[in-house]
């Protein structure tokens, strides 16, 4: 059988691969601490497993392609009440997660030959949609110095005429860090200007850092109408299984979007949409308020225990679940260094060569969606491996 080449151009996602790594180990009867996928411990808002309770027992035929009528409202008045931001239920695409509002904005913007600017180290997933799609995706290199992030600098240095859009992730995955929305709004006013579409992953914006006065970090919509956003319900709403996302888009684009959507997967889960509502009631959005509250002391947590035990991370992250930390003083490049922690002592992490090519030897992703004790834990196995490796 011939497989095409856009499979086989297609990396293997490492982290799913230490994980399959670690069930085996699992299977052996070991206990593996999985700390390789940002997947929460915590699972959705108790109203949102009573919801779909009561929908299973109801009809549920396929939705329209863009979502249900009051879903998409719902949405839209979170971007309301959250982040201060007017926008029209209309352009509110609901997908089966976030990867198909990836898949649906790839289909309609990328032609073969287009190029994309993305910042290295960034989630792979989404360079992967785009050079599926065609794109000859341009991997910009960050450090820390920019926060592991594009900035307005870079964007400039590396745009070319052959530049139609860029993709950013604010907070990021594997990072943790976001863009300062000065700097963001630089970089969207830099691509606007030239005809670039900016398509921005908040995936994680909701489970950044409050300000001093509570708020959550800014959407770019507050500043950037046009650009274009994709979300989930996976993770600010612990609704990983769910497979429920969605995109905020112009409206001359909706009428593309619905076409790809009809033909691609024909609507969303229903029962994810009708159980997805009750995300929105006051009592769920503090259960998942105190939640992030929870992640930010687990953060501070795995932060002091890492330079505990002579792992140094660059930048402090200020949103998502992960950190990125320094196996450079190990002498182990980070794939020995995540085997080693697997192998030896049980800990599952996802090295930097997931991300890109940036730093790809040197980094380790940590992910902190997991107990206290289990982070603990697992500090204290990577200790017992450092003093292995002779820190």
């Amino acid at each position: 059988m011939k497989i095409s080449q856009r499979a086989q151009s297609i990396d293997p996602f490492f982290a799913m691969e230490f994980g399959k790594r670690a069930a085996a180990l699992e299977s052996e009867g070991h206990q593996v601490i999985k700390l390789s996928l940002g997947e929460p411990d915590f699972g959705p808002p108790p109203a949102v497993l009573e919801a779909a309770r009561k929908a299973v027992d109801g009809p549920l035929p396929y939705t329209g392609a863009l979502g249900t009528a009051a879903l998409r409202e719902a949405i839209a008045a979170f971007y309301l009440h959250e982040h201060g931001v007017t926008i029209a239920p209309s352009r509110i695409i609901v997908t089966a997660g976030a990867s198909a509002a990836l898949l649906l904005l790839t289909a309609a913007l990328v032609d073969t030959g287009d190029e994309v600017i993305v910042g290295d180290p960034s989630y792979p997933c989404n360079r992967q949609f785009l050079s599926s799609f065609g794109a000859q995706v341009k991997l910009v290199s960050t450090d820390a110095g920019s926060r592991f992030q594009l900035d307005a600098d870079s964007v400039r240095a590396n745009w070319t005429a052959a530049t139609k859009g860029l993709m950013i992730a604010t907070p990021s995955n594997p990072t943790g860090t976001s863009v300062p929305p000065d700097e963001l709004r630089a970089i969207c006013d830099w691509a606007r200007e030239h005809g670039a579409w900016r398509l921005v992953d908040e995936i994680y914006l909701n489970l950044g850092d409050r300000d001093a006065g509570g708020r959550p970090p800014q959407t770019v919509l507050a500043f950037d109408d046009g650009a274009i956003v994709i979300n989930s319900f996976s993770k600010y709403f612990g609704m990983t299984g769910w497979r429920l996302g969605w995109a905020v888009v112009p409206e001359e684009l909706v009428p593309t979007m619905e076409r790809l959507a009809q033909n691609y997967y024909i609507c969303a889960s229903n029962l994810s949409q009708q159980a997805a509502l009750a995300c929105f009631t006051p009592e769920s959005l503090a259960v998942c308020e105190a939640r992030r509250v929870e992640f930010g002391r687990r953060r501070e947590l795995v932060l002091a225990g890492l330079a505990g035990i002579g792992l140094p991370v660059p930048v402090p992250p200020d949103g998502a679940f992960y950190v990125y930390f320094d196996v450079s003083g190990t002498g182990l490049t980070s794939w020995q260094f995540c085997e080693r922690a697997l192998d030896e002592v049980h800990v599952a992490l996802t090295p930097g060569k997931d991300f890109g090519h940036c730093g790809a030897d040197q980094y380790v992703r940590l992910s902190y969606a997991a107990s206290a004790d289990n982070l603990n834990e697992a500090i204290r196995r990577l200790g017992i491996l450092m003093d292995r490796i002779g820190r």
